[in-house]
């Protein structure tokens, strides 16, 4: 058991719940909560996650990403705690536990809408399922031609925040745009810095990570851009929605301490953790503001 714990990252579940925390505090803020998809879109996100990272372990070994010189934590495939056989089947289990739930979600979110709203979210679903899996695992992993930043940016950013929202309030509001790019940028940060760590490992196996491409120095750069990016973002959002309970820039120097460690630290892992907890504490405090209003 915790063997299996160990592979599914608990590090990495504040990330992934942040982009459902945007868009529910979203349809706080237009009046259209509802405590039970909320509980739904949580679950299903965690599975989803624990989905993602059982893959990434397996696809990693089976890739030759994760070798014996590889900095970070140890990995459960690599290291023989787990056989693939046995991945793949945990695969196959948290697949299933996604779908149960995915269903459940969608059926208490549309059960008095159109149906062809249902099946497009199923469809937008399972398409989120098997970018989770083929991110470093199968004959061609999209991870490995450096396209990662750009699937975590959409599917932790737009679709996270997007979607969660629209299953509340079945419409579309432009401007959500803006926090949900917040959390892609974030979020995206969270995997270069995973990436700037692993810059040796994934060029020796052929992963073309940005990093990889761009080298630690450029990386770096690209690094605060994503910061910056997510930070303008939401201010962006607050100026054009003309609301100045913004408590979350409490959480800017986070970010800041965040890119000058990353810049300065020969192992940037202690700052993956940090990342994914201060872009948690700062959905958490734009939560607080938007209840506030």
């Amino acid at each position: 058991m915790k063997n299996w714990l160990s592979a599914a990252r608990p590090r990495t579940l504040p990330l992934s719940l942040s982009s459902i925390l945007m868009g529910s505090f979203l349809a706080v803020s237009a009046r259209q909560f509802n405590w039970l998809i909320f509980a739904f879109c949580c679950l299903t996100t965690i599975a989803l996650q624990v989905l993602s990272n059982f893959a990434n372990d397996y696809g990693d070994t089976q890739n030759g990403a994760d070798l014996a010189g590889r900095v970070g934590p140890q990995r459960a495939v690599q290291s023989g705690a787990i056989t693939p056989q046995q991945m793949f089947r945990g695969i196959i289990l948290l697949a299933v536990i996604c779908l149960v739930f995915g269903v459940s979600l969608l059926y208490f979110a549309f059960r008095d809408a159109e149906a062809n709203e249902f099946w497009g979210f199923l469809g937008l679903g399972l398409l989120c399922m098997l970018a989770a899996y083929t991110y470093t695992a199968g004959k061609k992993p999209y991870g490995y031609a450096g396209l990662g930043d750009v699937s975590v940016l959409i599917f932790f950013g737009l679709v996270g925040v997007l979607g969660s929202n629209y299953l509340y309030t079945k419409t579309f509001d432009w401007l959500n745009l803006l926090p949900a790019l917040s959390c892609g940028f974030f979020a995206t940060g969270v995997l270069n810095i995973n990436n700037i760590r692993d810059i040796d490992s994934d060029t020796r196996a052929g992963k073309k990570t940005i990093p990889a491409r761009l080298g630690r120095e450029t990386a770096i750069r690209y690094h605060w851009f994503l910061l910056l990016a997510g930070m303008l973002s939401i201010l962006a959002y607050s100026l054009l929605k003309e609301q100045y309970m913004i408590i979350y820039v409490l959480c800017f120097p986070l970010f800041f301490i965040n890119g000058i460690k990353v810049s300065r630290l020969p192992n940037p892992d202690p700052m993956l953790k940090q990342m994914s907890l201060s872009t948690l504490a700062f959905v958490l405090l734009f939560g607080i503001g938007q209840l506030l209003l």
